[in-house]
């Protein structure tokens, strides 16, 4: 996989806290082998997920020592044999990588590598992958999202939150969305959302069933279900469906609540999407990239060298803005 050139790249050569993130010059770039693509990085996205893999607590576990992250943008270096759909030279994003993310150069599978438009910058790029490609699995996949239904989106501000808000309401849906600031709640409003809640103040599941006419929610888009998933189930609508696209913990709930309106509980992992799927939703989203209303929101942005930095503030902040990115 390695040639002669060097690049500098973040690597985990231990499980461990945001310190154990090291950033290397000495790596070599790695090559593209059959329907591969080897990609100049110009930004690359930080997602959770990262953060759990790094301290080891993820149910996968890359073999050590390894290069975190999945969400590139850049420029199409060299192509391996069988390339077709990207040449050098174009813009892309990736939803995957082989090599790793934290660098300055990676290696992606071709059917993971897609086309940017020129309208976005390669910030934005490192903030579609992820974030879009499982809000989508979330609404269309799993909780088959029909348009007119109230959908709410718990923790709207980051990267998955917003990618959410700008699904929903393009699809036609009834948009609520919670936020942990008056700055995250400004940016779901300014995001595809109808109204807005601040997920900290007393009271505010009340405020949001009083918006619903107290006939509830039909479908809700988790992002911490280790403290929301109880209280979801008891804001459902007759048939309703929580999505679960994170958590950090157990929580108990009572079973009772999905009797009561025959509601169900849905994990949502991209990793399990089919080639067919994955299609689906990159025609969707580059059709919305065109179309001028899929702008993904960049939030604080950090050096290659800031990884460790990015990794703690992704989980300590007190509200997300946005979508992290390291930049090289």
């Amino acid at each position: 996989m390695s040639g002669s050139r060097l690049m500098r790249a973040v690597r985990v050569s231990e499980f461990g806290a945001p310190s154990v993130l090291r950033l290397c010059s000495d790596v070599s770039v790695p090559q593209p082998g059959h329907r591969q693509v080897l990609i100049r990085v110009h930004a690359c996205g930080v997602n959770p997920v990262e953060t759990y893999i790094r301290a080891g607590t993820y149910s996968r576990k890359p073999t050590l020592p390894y290069t975190p992250g999945t969400d590139v943008a850049g420029v199409v270096e060299t192509v391996g044999e069988g390339v077709v759909a990207v040449k050098a030279g174009d813009r892309v994003f990736t939803t995957a990588t082989e090599s790793g993310a934290y660098a300055e150069f990676t290696v992606a599978a071709d059917d993971c590598v897609h086309k940017l438009p020129d309208a976005l910058d390669f910030t934005q790029g490192a903030a579609i992958g992820i974030p879009y490609f499982t809000a989508y699995r979330a609404l269309i996949h799993k909780a088959h999202s029909k348009a007119g239904e109230t959908v709410l989106i718990h923790g709207a501000s980051g990267g998955v939150g917003v990618a959410a808000c700008q699904l929903s309401r393009a699809l036609g849906l009834r948009v609520l969305g919670t936020a942990g600031t008056p700055e995250g709640m400004k940016l779901v409003l300014n995001n595809g959302a109808h109204m807005a809640f601040n997920h900290r103040e007393e009271g505010y599941t009340d405020k949001i069933m009083e918006a619903t006419d107290d006939r509830g929610i039909d479908v809700i888009v988790e992002m911490l279900s280790n403290v929301n998933l109880s209280k979801d189930l008891q804001m459902l609508a007759y048939g309703g469906r929580v999505t679960v696209v994170g958590s950090r913990g157990p929580i108990e709930i009572n079973p009772r609540d999905t009797m009561a309106k025959e509601s169900s509980i849905m994990g949502v992992a991209l990793f399990f999407a089919t080639p067919e799927e994955k299609k689906e939703c990159s025609a969707l989203l580059y059709a919305s990239m065109e179309a001028g209303w899929l702008r993904p929101v960049v939030g604080s942005q950090y050096p290659l060298e800031k990884a460790a930095q990015a990794h703690h503030d992704i989980i300590e902040s007190p509200g997300a803005a946005g979508k992290i990115v390291l930049t090289m």
